[in-house]
Formats: C-alpha cells, sequence, structure tokens
C-alpha cells in the first residue's frame, strides 16, 4: 500500500511502470539498459481515490492524463532504473497530496469607500493634468 494522507491508500497493484530506453547522459549504458520509467494511474476507474480528489486530480493534471482517465508520469532524470521508479512514485504521491487540499471558496467583495474615492481623485488628477496640455484656446 502507498500512503498518500491519512485517509487515502493506493495499492501498489494500481500503478503500471513500464521501462524503456532513455535519453540523454549515460553514455554507452544508455542503449543497453531500459532506466527511463514511464508511470500509468488510471485515475477515473481507482477505488482508492475519493470522488472529489478524483476530480480535482482530473482537472489539475490534464495535460498527463489521456482521453481513458489514465495519469502518465514520466521519469528519466537519473541513470538508474531504481531511482527513475522512485521519483515517478515521488511525483504521483506530490499530485494526489495537492488534489487532496480542498480549495478555499471564494468570497466576493466591495472595494471600500476610501479605495473608490483615492480612485475617482486619480480620475480627477489625471483629466486636469492633461487639460492643462492644451493649448490656451481650446480651454
Amino acid at each position: 500500500m502507498l500512503r498518500i494522507t491519512e485517509n487515502i491508500s493506493i495499492d501498489e497493484q494500481e500503478l503500471d511502470y513500464t521501462f524503456v530506453h532513455a535519453s540523454g547522459p549515460g553514455g554507452q549504458n544508455v542503449n543497453k539498459v531500459a532506466t527511463a520509467v514511464q508511470l500509468r494511474f488510471d485515475v477515473a476507474h481507482s477505488p482508492s481515490l475519493p470522488e472529489d480528489v478524483r476530480q480535482r486530480l482530473l482537472h489539475q493534471a490534464a495535460g498527463q492524463i489521456t482521453q481513458d482517465g489514465v495519469l502518465i508520469i514520466d521519469a528519466r532524470q537519473y541513470r538508474s532504473q531504481w531511482r527513475n521508479r522512485q521519483d515517478a512514485t515521488r511525483r504521483l504521491i506530490a499530485l494526489i497530496r495537492q488534489a487532496a487540499i480542498v480549495p478555499k471558496p471564494r468570497r466576493a467583495t466591495q472595494p471600500s469607500r476610501a479605495v473608490k474615492e483615492r480612485r475617482l481623485q486619480t480620475k480627477r488628477h489625471r483629466s486636469e493634468i492633461k487639460r492643462l496640455r492644451q493649448p490656451p484656446d481650446m480651454q
């Protein structure tokens, strides 16, 4: 079990790791060993995620989610398969934790009387400056 928060845990069997050849540093090793990791997690059909967290995750990570609702995380930063696998898992946990935070509802506010008065005063001041720039016969 992969512990995300105190209420959310994901079974390791829901995660699908695929190993592919990575580009970048590694010398001759890069052509022989599949060190890059592609982590797939089915967000849309996961029984481990509460519905509100699922909806926020689908919205927040929309660029990394396929049309079928599968989240894909590519990890190829490190030269070892094990560290890339850890990195992909850590990034998945971070995404789900971010989605688990319930956003605070926004309350509409009114500008104060002082703010309105300052705005109008600034407008009058700009208007006066522009009026004084005009030739005398137009005033």
